[in-house]
């Protein structure tokens, strides 16, 4: 029998809502046909966004929203996207899919989004081919209330008040995409540019987040802090709020990434054992952040991750389009759990991407929706937003094959403002159920309600079987005064709530 722990008057962290965000970006059929289809679309809509996809995501209360990319911010102007849309500019993506970009869906159409979401906004701003006045003046645009020419236009676009922008990017993967600039260069354009990202409302900050590394490459972490630490007053931490990390779950290589459907055992336990490396670059760059930030004012912004598979056959490649199975539902709820229990230093982070791309949560195809595994996932774990981390620890054992082991179980564990503790536990093993024994330290348990997402390892949800991989009630649990006694089964995730 497994043992899992939980000291509930042991608090280890607040947990931000934010740890759940999502991220859309211009690419394949993330925005237009996923969340927008435009006023006259015969697709019922509110302002042109899909109502079935909005319901479905404040569903999980959503709590930030990053756009308008990815790669795609850095070759994005905004102008392109404000005014009349049957004045605005088209343009390739170039990008993604070769397909026109005709801007219907900018600025105007973002905020709209988010208010109908009820999340706050996270912008990403084009440092890799923009200028620092476009930058500067973007956001002028967006949150001026005064007397200036941004302000004015914005209000000839039909927007007399101002928005509020939560988080702002300066720039992206400037690694690569975003212009393969070296870190030493990098850090000297983010002081720059980020000094024109002014906060025009006292009561109204925008976080700054400066582009950090790609996955394991722990020098640009090193340099980009130096440098902006460098002379910095220190009470502005390196002028910036946020350091972003992407970090992409390929179970192969980048040149052959694998089947999101047709795998293997073998190709099973290799993704999970790339899921929990997750644990390895979280540790090791948060390390490297307590030697210029040994307060925790600056967050980590994870806010790119999730699994990147070979688009489904018969797709544009460049829509990067892929189903979604109870692989994908192992691996967002192995992630949540350790960004959770980070959560002292990871303050926010958005799966990639929110509807139609990479680990979406929805797919749409027309007028027809399906809720991905993935979607059910962030359904169960929205328990944990804004909850207190706990201390927990379970025992576990080695599983999979002999290149690729992972432990067979996988937990973390929250206190609610109202005193109820959440645990999510995760069994990895594809062949094995185990019986689990709760223990609290403290508490006598008065009651229990838990649910389950379990299947076969490839079950999917279609268009034509939506509902093959849902949630269900799981009410063979016991409660022995400080204890809970339950079996979980293989390929599987289960939410418990104690009371």
């Amino acid at each position: 029998m497994a043992k899992l722990f939980i000291n509930e008057s042991k608090k280890e962290g607040h947990i931000n809502p934010e740890l759940y965000g999502h991220f859309a970006e211009h690419l394949g059929r993330c925005i237009y046909g996923g969340i927008y289809v435009g006023e006259n679309s015969d697709i019922p809509n509110t302002n042109g966004m899909r109502n079935d996809v909005v319901e479905a995501l404040k569903e999980l209360k959503i709590p930030v929203l990053r756009w308008p990319g990815g790669c795609f911010a850095d070759e994005y102007h905004w102008k392109d996207g404000i005014g009349p849309k049957e004045k605005r500019k088209k343009m390739i993506n170039t990008h993604w899919g070769g397909v026109v970009e005709d801007n219907s869906f900018g600025t105007h159409e973002f905020m709209e989004l988010c208010k109908q979401l009820g999340c706050k906004t996270y912008i990403n701003g084009n440092l890799g081919s923009g200028t620092v006045q476009e930058m500067s003046e973007w956001v002028e645009y967006m949150t001026f209330d005064g007397v200036s020419p941004m302000a004015d236009l914005r209000k000839e676009n039909g927007q007399e008040e101002s928005w509020k922008i939560d988080y702002f990017g300066v720039g992206n993967e400037n690694w690569g995409c975003g212009g393969n600039m070296r870190p030493e260069y990098y850090a000297d354009e983010y002081r720059r540019y980020q000094t024109y990202v002014r906060n025009y409302k006292a009561d109204e900050k925008i976080h700054k987040v400066c582009c950090g590394a790609n996955a394991g490459d722990y020098d640009w972490t090193e340099k980009v802090l130096k440098i902006t630490h460098e002379s910095a007053p220190e009470h502005l931490h390196g002028f910036m709020d946020g350091l972003s990390l992407h970090y992409y779950v390929v179970p192969i290589n980048w040149q052959t990434k694998g089947s999101a459907t047709d795998f293997k055992a073998e190709m099973w336990y290799q993704t999970m054992k790339k899921a929990l490396h997750m644990e390895t670059l979280v540790s090791r760059h948060e390390a490297i952040m307590d030697k210029y930030d040994p307060d925790r004012n600056i967050s980590m912004i994870v806010d790119e991750w999730g699994c990147w598979f070979d688009v489904e056959p018969g797709t544009n490649p460049g829509f990067l389009y892929q189903q979604s199975t109870m692989r994908d539902a192992l691996v967002a709820g192995i992630t949540l759990n350790i960004f959770n229990k980070h959560c002292n230093r990871v303050k926010m982070a958005n799966i990639a991407q929110m509807v139609n791309v990479l680990q979406s949560v929805i797919l749409t195809e027309g007028e027809k929706m399906v809720l991905t595994p993935t979607y059910h996932i962030f359904n169960m774990y929205k328990c944990h937003q804004d909850a207190t981390l706990l201390e927990s620890y379970i025992k576990t054992e080695e599983v999979g094959t002999e290149e690729n082991k992972v432990p067979n179980l996988h937990e973390s564990v929250s206190m609610d403002e109202e005193g109820r503790i959440h645990i999510t536990l995760n069994n990895l093993s594809l062949t094995e159920a185990y019986d689990i024994q709760t223990v609290l330290t403290e508490r006598e348990i008065k009651s229990v309600k838990a649910e389950i997402l379990t299947n076969d390892m490839t079950a999917h949800n279609t268009f034509a079987e939506p509902n093959r991989v849902h949630t269900e009630s799981f009410d063979k649990v016991e409660i022995n005064k400080r204890e809970i006694s339950f079996q979980i089964p293989p390929c599987s995730v289960m939410k418990i709530c104690v009371e």
